[in-house]
């Protein structure tokens, strides 16, 4: 299976295809942080990587059905005169998801969860996180198997890519996430992103293309600009102190 992946012009489409996989997964990681830190700290870790672990099951899955996936391209309706196709129907869903999502975590985090619910609560709350990653994996996914297939030609390819991107995000997924949960500001700057990811995909899928490129940037400036804030504020308490 792997003796057509060694040859120069394979590896270069893995290492090319790898990084674009590692970026492409930005989005995943922050949605993966925001629902893990809803449960209890003893089993944040387990859950990130058995809902990261099945995201990669589900993202390989789909890249061997490939030509269902190409196939979601095809116009199923049309609407005021404009196509509707099947990934834009998965990609405005996935994106009135994040809206509802990050509404309902910033309205949590300004108001207080609601009480009750214990241990029966607790387990849902865990299935439902594993649940959502896996879903949401398969939104952010269609784009990036989309372009796997088209910058490589071996299927080997396109799965070491993508298992060497799964394997990025369960290494950083754990530092982010114990990072974000020290800083309530930075709370809540992921969930600013969750929104601006959902109205990202949402526009993709009215057809509305807007570059990633703008969304990292807005990510990286917001989060240089909060770095600046606790660094002050670190500095301000040693000074008090």
């Amino acid at each position: 299976m792997f003796e057509g992946l060694w040859t120069l012009e394979n590896l270069i489409a893995l290492v090319t295809l790898a990084g674009l996989e590692i970026v492409l997964g930005i989005d995943n990681i922050v949605f993966v942080v925001v629902v893990t830190n809803k449960l209890p700290e003893a089993s944040r870790d387990t859950a990130r990587r058995l809902g990261i672990g099945l995201a990669m099951v589900t993202r390989i899955a789909l890249l061997l059905a490939i030509s269902a996936i190409m196939g979601l391209t095809a116009p199923l309706f049309t609407v005021f005169g404009h196509a509707v196709s099947g990934r834009d129907v998965v990609l405005l869903t996935g994106g009135l998801f994040l809206l509802a999502k990050a509404t309902h975590e910033i309205h949590d985090k300004l108001e207080g969860p609601p009480t009750g619910g214990g241990a029966a609560r607790a387990a849902h709350s865990y299935a439902g996180a594993i649940v959502q990653i896996v879903l949401l994996d398969m939104v952010f996914s269609l784009d990036s198997v989309i372009t796997a297939v088209g910058m490589a030609q071996h299927l080997t390819v396109m799965i070491a890519a993508i298992v060497i991107a799964v394997a990025v995000m369960l290494l950083f997924a754990g530092p982010v996430s114990r990072f974000v949960s020290a800083h309530p500001t930075v709370q809540m700057l992921a969930f600013s992103f969750l929104l601006l990811v959902g109205i990202f995909l949402m526009a993709e899928g009215m057809h509305k293309h807007i570059d990633r490129g703008y969304i990292y940037f807005a990510m990286a400036f917001s989060l240089f600009v909060e770095f600046m804030n606790l660094k002050v504020r670190k500095r301000g308490k040693a000074a008090a102190s």
